[in-house]
């Protein structure tokens, strides 16, 4: 069994920065593919990023790509967000997710298996 747990969230002003993390129970923690969703309020959660397991592939959203960094550190069982240049429309419950599978497609929520409870990011303008 895997419980992600995500911290990191807060409020920031528009242009600022966050990094969120992702502790995340089981073993092996390598063996996990991981990536980042998000929900706003009255939306449907939506991909933000992901992560193989060797870290060697890693996806984006377009709507984030050249502003967040996906990133793991599997020596410490944690996966990274780091998020630049925020805007006000990322402003969401920010999710972590994994799987042991090998996903079809790294975007879509169907492909993960364990969820954490969310991190709220806030950014004002």
């Amino acid at each position: 069994q895997v419980q992600p747990v995500e911290s990191g969230g807060g409020l920031v002003q528009a242009g600022g920065s966050l990094r969120l993390s992702c502790a995340a129970s089981g073993r092996p923690f390598s063996s996990l593919t991981m990536g980042w969703f998000r929900q706003a309020p009255g939306k449907e959660r939506e991909f933000v990023a992901a992560i193989n397991w060797s870290a060697g592939i890693t996806y984006s959203a377009d709507s984030v790509k050249g502003r967040f960094t996906i990133s793991r550190d599997n020596a410490k069982n944690t996966l990274y967000l780091q998020m630049n240049s925020l805007k006000p429309e990322d402003t969401a419950l920010y999710y972590c997710a994994a799987t042991y599978i090998s996903p079809r497609s790294y975007g879509s929520t169907q492909s993960y298996d364990y969820w954490g409870q969310g991190t709220q990011v806030t950014v004002s303008s």
